[in-house]
């Protein structure tokens, strides 16, 4: 008898919890702002080269420190932190940026 009750409650319930967890919150905290890419920036990687990231807004160039440039599409287009094409990728996060080149190990920068 107490089991029918128990498992009819617990039917009874799950919609409820269900929906109570679709809600948003409204008197959720703000996520705390980054610092924003600036138009042009300057990074020092862990191995010591320097990097330039020129931000146009969809897309980025990425100056390296023997002067070849590679411009780097968002990705996905719809964002401002993650660009790249093909096998290369930077991946900005305030000061920070994670270089991604294909075949090798990925690089942490600091602006």
């Amino acid at each position: 008898m107490a089991l029918g009750r128990t498992f009819r409650v617990t039917l009874a319930l799950c919609p409820l919890l269900t929906t109570i967890a679709c809600v948003s919150q409204t008197n959720a905290p703000a996520a705390a702002p980054d610092s924003p890419q600036p138009r042009t920036a300057t990074y020092t990687c862990a191995d010591g080269a320097r990097i330039t990231v020129e931000n146009l807004g969809t897309s980025v160039r990425v100056l390296g420190p023997d002067g070849a440039s590679e411009d780097l599409p968002a990705s996905p287009a719809n964002q401002n932190s993650r660009f790249g094409a093909a096998h290369d990728a930077i991946v900005i996060d305030g000061r920070d940026a994670l270089v991604m080149k294909g075949g090798r190990t990925p690089l942490t920068c600091k602006r």
